[in-house]
């Protein structure tokens, strides 16, 4: 098959393919690399005996998300939820309208409660139509099992919405960025009026070594909204707003790479503690998504 001919039918399902990837892994970078790879797996195919290709496409980019889900959760040493094919499956809704905001900040957050193959199924069924037997053979179970996992996937977003999970993270989100408007403009009555009065800064021992070099930290902790105030307020200047390991904070980077992390921990609607992270081995552990 003439690789032209081939090349211009990917880029007129990339767009599409890339929002796939998107909604399923909730990094447009990674999504990224997913398209890539479904068009290496394609140069390396057969496709003159692809009867349909943008269904073939569909299922090859997915495949490579499921992969890279999977790679994460080995990465952070998380379990996977098991996989159990007795769970009864009841009303079938067909599209149900659970993916409104699927790729907002609190849908990401939420989808991460899914097993990766709880997740494939229930994104490529819901947001886009994909049969049962197609999703059957990205997560390499039977097209019955992959309904289950659909409707199990479906079953604990509705929860995590309903018991205001989602609606958390999205809170979080508006409190971390209030946080950086006052301390950027140096607005202290703002930073009180955010932060918890008994309110702890902690840098890990990079980070404290970080600050001391600068001037900026010469202190394992802080406590008091006053003295976490002070310690902000006209800085963070550089800090950009990011998702850590799904939940809303903010990064310092140099050289495109994560150097500082800012992990906020938020209590009745203020913060709580912040947590200064720059040990190498513990930001590789994280999953580091800047936001806009």
């Amino acid at each position: 098959m003439d690789r032209e001919w081939l090349a211009a039918r990917f880029e007129a399902d990339r767009a599409r393919l890339h929002s796939v990837a998107y909604r399923l892994l909730g990094s447009a970078s990674e999504a990224d690399d997913a398209v890539q790879e479904a068009w290496l797996r394609l140069s390396r195919a057969d496709a003159a005996r692809v009867e349909n290709l943008s269904a073939w496409l569909t299922t090859a980019v997915a495949r490579a998300c499921l992969d890279m889900l999977r790679s994460r959760r080995s990465r952070r040493e998380e379990p996977l939820a098991p996989e159990d094919e007795s769970i009864p499956d009841g009303a079938d809704p067909e599209r149900e309208a659970i993916l409104t905001e699927s790729v907002g900040l609190a849908m990401s957050a939420v989808l991460q409660r899914l097993s990766p193959a709880e997740r494939v199924a229930f994104v490529l069924h819901d947001a886009f139509g994909v049969s049962f037997d197609e999703i059957a053979a990205v997560v390499g179970r039977s097209p019955a099992a992959a309904r289950q996992l659909a409707s199990r996937g479906r079953r604990r977003v509705q929860g995590a919405s309903a018991d205001g999970g989602a609606r958390d993270v999205g809170r979080q989100r508006e409190i971390v960025e209030a946080f950086f408007r006052a301390s950027r403009a140096g607005d202290f009555q703002a930073l009180l009026a955010v932060l918890d009065p008994d309110v702890v800064l902690r840098p890990d021992a990079e980070a404290l070594r970080m600050g001391v070099r600068t001037g900026w930290l010469t202190q394992p902790a802080l406590r008091g909204a006053k003295a976490v105030a002070e310690q902000f307020s006209g800085q963070a200047q550089a800090a950009q707003p990011a998702l850590i390991d799904g939940v809303p904070g903010a990064v310092w980077a140099a050289g495109g790479k994560a150097r500082v992390v800012f992990s906020f921990t938020v209590r009745g609607g203020k913060v709580a503690a912040i947590e200064l992270i720059a040990d190498a081995e513990r930001l590789g552990r994280m999953r580091i998504e800047i936001l806009a």
